[in-house]
């Protein structure tokens, strides 16, 4: 097979791989579509993998071409969303199905071979199948819209609440999202510049680049990741609100003490999200397959581009200097 193969920090190749090895309790899929995340960028050319060679990729969908165990065979053939975290089931966290916060997880696309390639090996478990209302482009997004309703889940939003997010990126515009669904009365995006505000829109939600002084909001989901961004949200988060950290730290954090008095003289409830809750009829995974299946939750709009796998390289390019555009970037295999 073919796949696109992390060798060092800044290294990778499109090289010839065998097979991945299918012992029992997992599938073999072949790779239908791809994501490129935001997260893929520092591992590819900054911060590498927990080991070389690496195939990078988390956020795929595919169909079974084959399984190990007998008792399996059932999903040959089927079309399948794939939740990338493969828990240790032995942790306290996965003892009370809170798989997202296992202590000793193992991770498809970073800590082990993940989904740009051809084929990509993957415990039956951690499957999903795909109805036919699902396109196999918007199945790529399974996983970044079950994190960003988790993160949605974790505000604690109720009916009418005004809730603001902090980042225009795929994942928080699926965040605004799924606040409407969950009953905001009022969305607010909060971006860097103007680009965004199209893809915004297309998503149902209210833009804006900056945000009139002293406004505030009941919730607040910071998906960004940088020191400016947290302290906006600190500022944009009401006295008595929930300020939600979902994006990953670029760097190292300190609070000043203004900041610190904020939190304490505002009361916030501050709380951290972590991935997504997966297996069970009301987990993340399950709840945005349906609404992607019935039509509430429109992941196609996060998505700028759709290339071919030959492609990958020049998006990974364009995503790491921002060359135009972008949102969602996925990859057609």
């Amino acid at each position: 097979m073919k796949a696109y193969v992390l060798h060092g920090i800044g290294d990778l190749r499109y090289e010839d791989r065998p097979l991945p090895e299918v012992r029992p309790g997992w599938a073999l899929v072949k790779v239908l579509a791809a994501g490129i995340c935001s997260s893929d960028i520092p591992r590819i050319f900054e911060k590498g993998t927990y080991h070389f060679p690496t195939i990078p990729g988390h956020e795929f969908c595919g169909v079974v071409a084959d399984t190990a165990s007998p008792e399996d065979r059932r999903w040959i053939g089927k079309r399948v969303g794939v939740f990338p975290l493969i828990p240790c089931r032995q942790c306290p966290s996965c003892e009370r199905d809170a798989y997202e916060t296992c202590s000793h997880y193992d991770y498809i696309g970073s800590r082990r071979d993940g989904g740009f390639a051809d084929y990509t090996a993957v415990p039956v478990w951690n499957l999903m199948e795909l109805p036919d209302t699902v396109s196999d482009v918007q199945a790529a997004l399974l996983e970044p819209a079950a994190v960003a309703l988790h993160s949605v889940r974790r505000a604690g939003i109720v009916p009418g609440d005004r809730v603001c997010v902090v980042g225009a990126g795929a994942i928080g515009l699926l965040a605004g999202q799924w606040a409407k669904l969950l009953g905001a009365g009022r969305v607010v995006v909060k971006g860097r510049s103007e680009i965004k505000r199209e893809l915004v829109g297309q998503c149902g939600l209210e833009y804006m680049a900056a945000i009139s002084a002293g406004e505030e909001f009941d919730r607040v989901i910071e998906a960004v990741g940088s020191a400016q961004a947290l302290e906006e949200t600190l500022a944009l988060t009401a006295p008595g609100g929930t300020l939600v950290l979902m994006g990953n730290p670029d760097g190292p954090r300190t609070l000043t003490q203004d900041l610190y008095w904020r939190i304490l003289r505002k009361q916030l409830t501050l709380t951290g999200t972590w991935n997504s809750s997966y297996g069970g009829a009301d987990s993340d995974w399950t709840e945005a397959l349906r609404a992607m299946a019935e039509g509430r939750l429109k992941a196609e709009a996060v998505i700028s581009h759709v290339v071919e796998k030959a492609e990958l390289p020049q998006a990974l390019e364009l995503m790491r200097n921002g060359t135009q555009p972008y949102c969602r970037v996925v990859v057609k295999f």
